[in-house]
């Protein structure tokens, strides 16, 4: 810290109580000045002398026949008259960055200009500030924290503008360059070091060297600084984003309840409208979507203003890819809109979907040599949203308000691109009929329509077929295309042993999704019976029980609980009334119609399984 010392005599002002200051001299005193409530007394001629303001003050006062003066808008106040009397007196004052800039308004306001004496007091004070106070780091940040509490004074001396200017143009050096102190560790309990030569090489500042000291300026001032900053040009844009989140940090209180405290409301509130002004003017770079998803927390928090809230929703459409869903529960404005700000989560996903519809046709692109899926930048984000959506959704599903139109309008706003698996909003629809056991049969089917059952995995199919949570159609259909895909991949399998090869229908008898999935689990049965002897007894058996008892076996490993046992007991045995009628049993009927022993496996057609209308049960 820089410090002056002007004059060379002893300082000689006594005081006499609070409220009283005097010189001892062997003159009497003969004027009083009154500086607010404190009274000086003073002699006329070393005032008068240096201040053109006092010296029409006691002229007057003189013609009036009185010997006291009144100054009551002196910048300042009382400490700062003592400065400029003292100087006056010849005695020693010390200027530092703490009452320079009190010290100059005041010396402008009395006049101590050069007109009346050289040398005067504005004229050593200007010589302090530009050679000394403007080239430090740390006393321009000072001076200019100062400035505020001298204002309009400070503004009209050209103080502020000056350590403005000398402030951005410090960060914007080379941090080779950087020869002054810098307190970038000091939340960390670093002291403040100054950059010096270290074993033959320079100890080099970190870029964001600065950050940290800017965070002590007021919001106002911090808003012209980094204004100041970016008009020259010279800082990224992460720097600045960086610069702004560490503000953020600094002033923004952690708990709720001191966020919204009627005595800060508004001071907050025009903190998190300065730092979104502030914002770097590319959106999709600068400040991580998560700084940007607290801000608008914050901004709905405090009651910012509609185009604060537009501005962080367009920037936050650039990198939603890139939030957690931790990030995404910004509370409801309204508590008649339940927990969760669900509706503004939309709205986000609605801007992020029609942003890379226009730089992307959506659809993913088939190499034609080596047929593999080829992401581009827009088709990563895009699943990083399908699967950032199906965990928010499975996250606000345990809040009881939610109604179920916010949550059809949510899960139908991601295309379908972005979920080629349907495990995520399988586990979201059934969070959320978990924590909202009373809705309509209508509102259970709307919802789990939104599951395309041919996209769940294994895990999520089993737990499907377990839940009893679901409506039945629901569950058959997983337990339907499950078995499909269970007999396609047995007959892979056998396609790929080359001792044992399936019998297959010629090309132009069906088409290749035939060729592919056997349209009746027995068909895949039949034809591992043509391999040994074994499976074959083992298949001729089966025929002779019936084909309701083969089908079952099959199932055997998928059906692991009671409730999918009873709902395929129900779908067979009404097969078998349905087939032949009059009462007869399902044994019966598959007995006789079952083919000789004699008979090849090949020539062993499979019964289909009949329409879901004509089966005589009933689905909820």
């Amino acid at each position: 810290m820089k410090f002056m010392k002007l004059g060379s005599r002893p300082d000689a002002f006594q005081s006499d109580g609070a409220d009283v200051r005097y010189v001892v001299s062997d003159l009497a005193t003969d004027v009083v000045v009154h500086v607010g409530e404190v009274k000086f007394h003073l002699h006329k001629f070393p005032l008068m002398s240096k201040s053109g303001k006092l010296q029409r003050l006691v002229l007057k006062a003189t013609e009036e026949g009185t010997d006291e003066v009144h100054i009551d808008d002196l910048p300042g106040g009382a400490k700062t008259f003592e400065i400029c009397a003292k100087f006056c007196y010849g005695m020693v004052v010390t200027l530092s960055p703490h009452n320079v800039v009190a010290t100059r308004c005041a010396a402008e306001y009395l006049e101590m200009t050069e007109d009346m004496e050289k040398g005067n007091l504005i004229f050593k004070i200007e010589v302090f500030i530009n050679s000394s106070i403007l080239r430090s780091w740390k006393d321009s940040i000072i001076v200019l924290q100062s400035t505020k509490a001298m204002l309009p004074w400070s503004e009209e001396l050209k103080v502020v503008g000056r350590c403005i200017d000398a402030i951005a143009s410090k960060t914007s050096v080379d941090p080779a360059n950087v020869t002054w102190s810098y307190s970038h560790n000091s939340k960390k309990g670093v002291a403040c070091v100054e950059i010096v030569e270290s074993t033959g090489k320079a100890s080099l500042a970190p870029k964001d060297w600065w950050v940290e000291d800017l965070c002590e300026l007021d919001v106002d001032l911090y808003k012209r600084v980094m204004v100041a900053i970016k008009s020259k040009g010279r800082m990224s844009p992460e720097l600045i984003g960086e610069a702004l989140k560490a503000y953020a940090v600094r002033w923004l209180p952690d708990s709720y309840d001191a966020l919204i405290a009627e005595d800060y409301m508004r001071r907050n509130q025009c903190l998190v409208e300065t730092i979104i002004w502030l914002l770097p003017s590319d959106k999709s770079s600068g400040c991580s979507c998560r700084f940007l998803l607290k801000l608008l927390k914050v901004a709905i928090l405090v009651g910012a203003g509609e185009h604060v809230k537009e501005e962080l929703m367009r920037r936050i459409s650039f990198q939603l890819h890139k939030a957690t869903i931790k990030d995404l529960l910004l509370p409801a404005a309204s508590p008649n809109d339940g927990t969760y700000d669900v509706r503004l989560v939309h709205n986000l996903v609605q801007r992020f979907v029609a942003r890379t519809a226009l730089s992307h046709n959506g659809g993913f692109v088939e190499k034609s040599d080596e047929k593999m899926i080829e992401l581009n930048f827009e088709q990563e984000s895009t699943l990083s949203v399908g699967e950032l959506v199906d965990g928010y959704l499975s996250e606000v599903a345990s809040d009881p308000d939610l109604p179920l139109s916010t949550f059809v309008e949510l899960a139908t706003a991601v295309p379908e691109v972005a979920r080629p698996v349907h495990d995520g909003l399988y586990y979201a629809v059934d969070a959320y009929l978990k924590e909202h056991p009373d809705i309509s049969k209508t509102d259970k089917k709307k919802i789990c329509s939104l599951v395309d059952v041919k996209k769940l995995s294994t895990d999520a199919s089993m737990h499907a077929t377990q839940n009893d949570r679901l409506p039945l159609r629901l569950v058959v259909q997983v337990l339907f295309f499950q078995q499909l895909k269970a007999g396609a991949s047995k007959e892979l399998a056998l396609t790929d042993d080359g001792a044992h090869a399936c019998i297959r229908p010629m090309p132009d008898q069906c088409d290749p999704c035939e060729r592919r999935i056997p349209k009746h689990p027995n068909s895949l049965n039949k034809q591992v019976t043509s391999l040994s002897a074994r499976e074959s007894e083992h298949h001729r058996i089966s025929e002779h029980r019936g084909s309701r008892t083969s089908f079952k076996d099959q199932l055997g490993g998928l059906l692991l609980q009671s409730r999918s046992r009873r709902i395929f007991d129900k779908l067979w045995s009404s097969k078998g009334q349905g087939e032949h009628g009059g009462g007869k049993g399902s044994e019966t009927s598959g007995s006789s119609q079952s083919p000789p022993l004699s008979a090849k496996p090949a020539e062993v057609k499979p019964s289909p399984l009949p329409p879901l209308r004509n089966r005589r049960y009933s689905v909820s």
